[in-house]
């Protein structure tokens, strides 16, 4: 088994992007760090840096503004790097579809420009409750193996 899979199955370091969320869904993310929820019983950590992430959190419709922004911070990220794909607008631009400022497309696609083979998630929602999140976080990472 690759090093880099063991490590990212027993505590996933992750770098949350907003790229052009209502900030619903970032607020959620937030509430998962707070005592009730704890994510760090289960290893995973935000950091700062999408340098030293084994994973992308990317909530939002992905603008044509952010949509070359993703790509370099998916670029930066080293692989093997899974991308979570947090809320009905990251899924499938939700409620958005149709605005102007969406036409980068869903956020799948704009990863999938830079890498074919991107492993992509999906935890959808509106925005997706804290338990959906730890649950689709925590059951992607036990299928990596």
């Amino acid at each position: 088994m690759n090093w880099r899979i063991w490590a990212l199955q027993k505590s996933p370091w992750v770098y949350h992007v907003n790229a052009g969320a209502c900030n619903n869904c970032d607020i959620e993310v937030l509430e998962l760090l707070t005592p009730r929820f704890d994510v760090e019983r289960f290893g995973i950590t935000l950091v700062g840096s999408p340098r030293h992430a084994d994973a992308l959190l990317v909530s939002g419709i992905c603008t044509r503004q952010i949509a070359p922004r993703l790509q370099d911070l998916y670029a930066q990220t080293p692989k093997p790097c899974v991308v979570f794909c947090i809320g009905t607008c990251a899924c499938a631009r939700g409620i958005f579809h149709d605005s102007y400022h969406a036409a980068a497309g869903p956020v799948d696609e704009v990863i999938r420009a830079v890498d074919p083979a991107a492993t992509i998630l999906y935890i959808p929602g509106c925005p997706p409750k804290p338990e959906a999140m730890i649950l689709g976080v925590v059951k992607a990472l036990r299928a990596l193996a």
